[in-house]
């Protein structure tokens, strides 16, 4: 998070890597102005590097949604298969950018927990989408705008390249509003 914020600027909105003073309100208008995904995985990347490492990008982000892969390419098991740690990890960091994009950088996410279901083995590339209505990202600033935090699960659905629904995830958040003071 410390890359994003570098990426923040002083007022609190999106700042062009070309340019630190032209600020972009927007963070899904940000990813059009510098070269859309790629910007947003080398963030990414800069901020948790083992993601790159492990091949895992960005598919597709719009309001309320988020599609992630993790290629099986350096990231298979004994048997061939999808290991069960490259799972967790297209599971986990989508629900972070998620809530970045839908409540913006002013919101911090946090994981509290994290389940998976093991449906059946991938012996291919794994997608996840998240979704997230604009009812519950209104609750949920609502909720952290006057509390400081709020609490919000995200249920993830992971397919195989054959479109197979390999696993399920249910991941428990939090997100901290940055500055907040009670009052």
């Amino acid at each position: 998070m410390a890359m994003i914020d570098r990426l923040i600027g002083a007022t609190g909105q999106w700042v062009s890597s070309s340019d630190p003073k032209a600020s972009v309100t927007n963070p899904l208008a940000w990813i059009k102005k510098t070269s859309g995904y790629a910007a947003v995985n080398r963030i990414i990347g800069l901020a948790i590097p083992f993601a790159p490492r492990n091949n895992f990008s960005v598919e597709e982000v719009r309001p309320g949604f988020v599609k992630a892969r993790v290629r099986l390419k350096g990231n298979k098991n004994h048997f061939g298969s999808l290991y069960a740690g490259a799972y967790f990890l297209v599971a986990e960091i989508p629900g972070g950018v998620l809530t970045l994009f839908d409540l913006g950088p002013a919101y911090t996410p946090i994981l509290k927990e994290m389940t998976l279901q093991f449906l059946q083995p991938a012996n291919s590339d794994v997608t996840v989408t998240f979704e997230l209505d604009a009812e519950s990202v209104k609750a949920i600033k609502a909720e952290a705008d006057q509390t400081g935090r709020a609490a919000f699960s995200l249920e993830g659905t992971l397919y195989d390249e054959d479109g197979n629904h390999v696993a399920t995830s249910i991941a428990q958040y939090r997100v901290r509003k940055k500055g907040f003071t009670p009052g």
